[in-house]
């Protein structure tokens, strides 16, 4: 279980059979405190690589910003790939298995309507 925030617009991909694949970096981080000899601790950011896949990923396709704060909810998936100059690399993601984001939407404003004649009452003139 994962509480922080989004570091870059997500990444979204399609692969076999339209299958949507959403990856993100969430930052968490650890806030600092004082020692009892008055040593300071510094806050410490973690970065996470977090996959979501089908409609988790569709849902942070259509909403999930750069900043957001996100829930993320899942299993840590480690795999190994090959670099350009032929070093194995090994990676460390969490996979999704749920997601609540807890940015609040923003208001947004609306524009004021201008009433239909139909719905004024009876020769009435507005001003």
């Amino acid at each position: 279980m994962l509480i922080g925030n989004v570091g870059r617009e997500p990444d979204i991909r399609y692969v076999d059979a339209g299958v949507c694949v959403a990856s993100l970096v969430l930052a968490t981080t650890e806030r600092g405190y004082k020692l009892q000899n008055g040593t300071e601790v510094p806050d410490r950011t973690e970065w996470h690589n977090i996959t979501l896949w089908r409609g988790l990923a569709e849902t942070v396709e259509k909403y999930v910003h750069k900043g957001d704060k996100l829930y993320i909810e899942g299993k840590i998936h480690t795999r190994s790939y090959d670099d350009k100059n032929g070093m194995k690399r090994y990676i460390t993601e969490i996979w999704a298995d749920a997601m609540e984001m807890l940015t609040p939407r923003a208001v947004r404003p609306e524009t004021p309507q201008t009433p239909t004649p139909a719905a004024e009452p009876n020769n009435v003139v507005p001003f």
